[in-house]
């Protein structure tokens, strides 16, 4: 049998829910997606496109965890620090590929939030060579800052860049892409991606 899911949704039991969306919301950075009931009894909040719901209920934290896989933990760490949001886990390189950290809850909830490290695994030895390349003045200055944002060197945003094409998948986060498009605006590239066919000296 093949079952297919396409959204998943963690429950939590909370004794106010309106307390619950609150907290959620401005202590750790969510937005609220709805509210049911006057008082409301069941809500939904959402951290990005991923949606948990809050119910009346009697909080159960024991061996209860909610996961997160953010585009930069460190940012977001800083953001429910300066909250005053209680870190049950300080930040850090975990062995099993993730940068994260956990947090806890009104009720004592673990929330884990994360991002994937992708330079875990074996190095892989490689033998780099010399090519010419020469690019438009605009996207040159937003290629050093693309790489300064992502802390790589140009060559090596360049190789990322060709691999994630080779794999038919995008290399940017949701956040690295709105900083994209603001570096277009800055850079003044007012033409699309098809536009090195048409570029001329």
């Amino acid at each position: 049998m093949q079952i297919e899911c396409e959204q998943h949704h963690a429950g939590l039991a909370v004794p106010d829910v309106r307390a619950a969306v609150d907290f959620y919301t401005s202590k750790l950075g969510f937005r609220e997606a709805f509210t049911w009931g006057d008082p409301p009894t069941f809500a939904g909040v959402l951290l990005g496109n991923v949606e948990i719901f809050l119910q009346e209920g009697t909080p159960a934290p024991e061996g209860c965890s909610v996961y997160f896989a953010v585009g930069d933990a460190d940012e977001l760490y800083d953001f429910h620090r300066a909250n005053g949001v209680e870190i049950a886990y300080p930040i850090g390189d975990r062995e099993y590929g993730l940068r994260d950290y956990t947090v806890r809850d009104l009720h004592g909830v673990r929330l884990v939030f994360g991002h994937h490290l992708f330079n875990a695994g074996p190095p892989i030895k490689i033998e780099r060579v010399d090519v010419p390349v020469r690019l438009e003045k605009r996207l040159a200055a937003l290629l050093e800052d693309l790489a300064a944002f992502k802390r790589m060197s140009i060559s090596s945003c360049l190789e990322e860049m060709l691999l994630h094409t080779n794999d038919d998948v995008g290399p940017h986060t949701k956040r690295q892409l709105a900083y994209i498009q603001e570096l277009k605006k800055k850079h003044g590239i007012d033409y699309d991606s098809h536009g090195s066919y048409r570029f001329v000296e």
